[in-house]
Formats: C-alpha cells, sequence, structure tokens
C-alpha cells in the first residue's frame, strides 16, 4: 500500500532450496502471490486427507449403514483424543514463527524438539483409557448394538496410529512456522497413498490378506501413519529443511514445554470442547435413527473438500502473522490475515456451491440407501450455506492462534457451539420436535457467531500485544 517499506523477507536457516522463504510484499498483488504460496500444498495436503476419507467411507460403505455408522463414530473418538496434540502443535507454530521471524533458527530447533517430546507422551497418556474401555465410549453415542460391536474394535485398532500421528502433527506446524508447507504435503502424499492401498486390501481381503472388514480401515491407518512418522523423523535428523532435529535437543527441557503448552493449551481446550459438542449434536441426530448417523458421517466425508481452503489459508495466516510479529511488524501481520481471509471465503464460497449441486448424486456414491440418501443431502445443503462463514473462522481463527491468542478462540466455541448450534439442535429436537433438517439447521447460526466474534477480536488488535 502507499507510503509503505519496501519488502521484508524472513528466513530460517538453514533453509532448503526445495523450500522458498515467504516475503511480504508492498503490493496487494505480492501479498496474495506469497500466501497462496504457503497455502496451496496445506490445501493438497488435506485435499489427499480428504479423499482418503472419502474413499475410505465408500470402502466402509459397500458393508451397510452399520459398519458406516461404527467406523464414524470411531474417527469421532479418534478426533477427541488427538485434541491433545493440538495443545501441542498450536505452540508450536507460533512458537516457531515468532523465532523464525526473529531470527533465532536454534531457538526455533528447541522448541520443535520439545513438541516432539511432548506429544510423543501425551498420545500415549491420552489412548491408554479410550483402548480399555472402547464399548462403553462407542455405546455413549446412542447407537445400536451392531455399531458398538463394530465401532470398538475399530476405535481399538486406530487408537495405535496415535503416537505417529502426533509426531506428523508436530513436524507439520513446526515446519508451516518456518514457511515450509510442501514438506509436510510429500509426506502426506505418502501417508495418504499407504492408508488408501491399506484399506483396499484388508478391508476386502486382497493380495493374499484376510478380509477384515472395519477392522481392516483401521489397521490400514495405524500402518500409513507409522510409516509417516518414521518418514518425518528421518528427514529432519538429515538437516536439509529449514529446521532440523539432532538426538541432543530431546533432553527435556521444562521451561520449553511449558512455553509450547501455555500458548496450546486453550486451543486443546477449544478442540475437546468442540468433539465434546459434536457428540451432543450427534446424539440429536441418533434420535432420528441410524440413517441419520450414517448421513452425518457421510456429509461431513463430502463437504471436507470444500474446507480446504479454509485450513490451507488459516495456516498461511498463523505462519505470517507470527513471523511478522517476530520480526516486529504488526501492521504486516495484520495485512497478511485480512487478505488470506478473504481469498478463503471466495474459494470456499465456490467450493460450497459447487458441490451442492452435486449432492443428491455424491450422496448416491456412498449408500443406496433413499432415507439416507436423502439425510445426507439436507445436511449437505446447510454445510454449503455455511461455507463463507467457515472460511472466516478458519482463517481468522489460524491468524489468532499464530500470534499466540488462542484463548478467545476458545470463549467463541462456548458462546457459537454450545449456546447456538446446540441450543437450536435441542429445541429442534426435544422440544418443537421438529424435522431433521431443522436439527442440521442449527449449525449455520453457529457459523454465524464464530465468524462474527474472530472477525471483531482480529480488528481489535488486542493480538498484537501478546508475548509468548
Amino acid at each position: 500500500m502507499d507510503g509503505e517499506a519496501p519488502s521484508l523477507t524472513v528466513t530460517a536457516e538453514p533453509v532448503s532450496p526445495r523450500v522458498p522463504a515467504p516475503a511480504i510484499a508492498v503490493s496487494q498483488s505480492e501479498l496474495r502471490r506469497v500466501i497462496w504460496a504457503l497455502a496451496w500444498p496445506v490445501i493438497i495436503t488435506f485435499l489427499f486427507e480428504s479423499l482418503v476419507g472419502l474413499v475410505d467411507t465408500l470402502m466402509v460403505g459397500r458393508l451397510g449403514a452399520a459398519a458406516v455408522a461404527s467406523v464414524g463414530v470411531g474417527a469421532q473418538i479418534l478426533s477427541g483424543v488427538s485434541v491433545a496434540m493440538t495443545a501441542v502443535g498450536t505452540g508450536t507454530l507460533a512458537l516457531v514463527a515468532r523465532h523464525i521471524g526473529a531470527a533465532e533458527p536454534e531457538e526455533a530447533r528447541g522448541v520443535l524438539a520439545q513438541s516432539l517430546l511432548a506429544a510423543a507422551l501425551l498420545s500415549v497418556a491420552a489412548i491408554t483409557p479410550v483402548i480399555i474401555w472402547a464399548e462403553p465410549l462407542v455405546a455413549l453415542f446412542g447407537v445400536e448394538p451392531k455399531v458398538i460391536e463394530l465401532g470398538s474394535g475399530f476405535v481399538r485398532l486406530v487408537m495405535l496410529s496415535i503416537p505417529a500421528s502426533a509426531v506428523l502433527f508436530v513436524v507439520g506446524s513446526a515446519l508451516r512456522g518456518a514457511g515450509d508447507t510442501r514438506t509436510p504435503l510429500v509426506i502426506g502424499v505418502v501417508v495418504n497413498v499407504l492408508n488408501v492401498a491399506g484399506n483396499y486390501a484388508l478391508i476386502f481381503g486382497k493380495f493374499g490378506l484376510p478380509a477384515m472388514g472395519v477392522r481392516g480401515s483401521a489397521l490400514a491407518t495405524t500402518i500409513a501413519f507409522s510409516a509417516g512418522g518414521a518418514m518425518g523423523l528421518l528427514l529432519l535428523a538429515r538437516g536439509t529443511l529449514a529446521l532440523t532435529l539432532a538426538p541432543r535437543q530431546l533432553w527435556p527441557h521444562a521451561g520449553t514445554i511449558r512455553r509450547i503448552l501455555a500458548i496450546g493449551y486453550p486451543s486443546a481446550a477449544e478442540q475437546l470442547l468442540m468433539q465434546i459438542g459434536f457428540f451432543f449434536y450427534l446424539w440429536f441426530a441418533a434420535r432420528y435413527g441410524t440413517s441419520a448417523v450414517a448421513a452425518y458421517f457421510i456429509g461431513v466425508r463430502i463437504l471436507a473438500l470444500s474446507f480446504l481452503p479454509g485450513f490451507g489459508f488459516g495456516a498461511a495466516a498463523g505462519a505470517l502473522v507470527g513471523q511478522n510479529l517476530g520480526a516486529g511488524d504488526p501492521r504486516r501481520a495484520e495485512r497478511a490475515g485480512w487478505e488470506a481471509s478473504w481469498l478463503s471465503v471466495y474459494l470456499m464460497s465456490a467450493c460450497g456451491l459447487l458441490i451442492i449441486v452435486a449432492a443428491r448424486p455424491i450422496a448416491r456414491l456412498f449408500v443406496d440407501d433413499d432415507e439416507v440418501v436423502a439425510d445426507t443431502v439436507s445436511f449437505i445443503y446447510m454445510l454449503g450455506l455455511a461455507q463463507p462463514l467457515m472460511a472466516i473462522d478458519f482463517t481468522i481463527g489460524g491468524a489468532l492462534r499464530g500470534a499466540g491468542d488462542t484463548r478467545f478462540p476458545l470463549i467463541t466455541v462456548l458462546v457459537a457451539f454450545y449456546g447456538c448450534r446446540l441450543g437450536c439442535a435441542y429445541l429442534a429436537a426435544s422440544v418443537f420436535h421438529l424435522s431433521l433438517v431443522w436439527v442440521w439447521a442449527a449449525l449455520i447460526g453457529d457459523y454465524v457467531a464464530r465468524a462474527a466474534l474472530k472477525s471483531w477480536r482480529f480488528r481489535s488488535g488486542y493480538w498484537k500485544t501478546i508475548e509468548v
């Protein structure tokens, strides 16, 4: 913009020649180019993950509605357990970005090492009780006995993937904070290819392997993430990326771990509250039968494709906001956050419209049951309408977390998710006994509140004063 200084380049040392360091430029077009350069690998990474989820659901869908529901419930529990990793990943990205922006590469590498240590310990502590009490956890969702049987077996096996996925999550967060979004993409491609191949072989019993059905899906996930975790650690140890890892850095350092968790624990609490909220939301849907449960999980898989720009631009906003605050330039940090948000709104709106138009034929790919298809289509419509609001929520939320402002997004969950979504769903399902469509519609109010609150917070500029 007029009157601004020449472009500022923030680099990490050493920087791989394959990963150009981001530059915050003067013009809007140059700023958009930098944001896009950071965002597109994240978008592609999550695209592969979403496609794997779709393929997995398609394969499991051939086993019936109970199988779809059991894997969906298992995935919900998996997401709940993974919230502990959010505390580490969020703190990692914010601190690495600050240190890179302040030209402190050694400190950034120390944060990475301590984050990996913390994630490994937390993951083991988190999965142990879930493996022990898998059946009662699945039963809490109010599903049928067949779903409990299949879901508990799925949960026990898929929990074994958590330690490796925790390593991948921290590696990806740290590299993105340093401006390297391409290496996580490469690792993600390997993981997802292995996951799809494993699903095909183990669900249906191909290549001489036993047909394990739902359990085969869980085992394939565990194998794929274990290979990806090992790959991430090996690449860091080679010393050719924006960040490196040496065994001596893995000695516990309580002060660094406290810094990481102090920033990240509100994000973990936020995600935990959301997972609990998803449980209640699904519980309201389950009152309408197994078809509604299956429709919910199929719809989420399909619409996950339209969420991708939000994830990508949220990661870009977080990295650029954190780096520019570390470099002492909050003005450019603010510009990056708003510009990333608008780009996200444009792309997510287009994706949402596209999937709404194709909702029914896409739903038919997953299941032949007319009732499940109808419930899935109505859910897709509501999520599609909320896409612009979700774009703001994801991207501005990423910018706030990149600045270390992780407490306010936690407040928005209480107001928006619990007050708006669950409150309206309760009224629709339990008070007025309305159709399932009204339960789905409750999420629109949720995202209206989230987008408004986070936009207000970012505009206030309070995040510029937070010390990490």
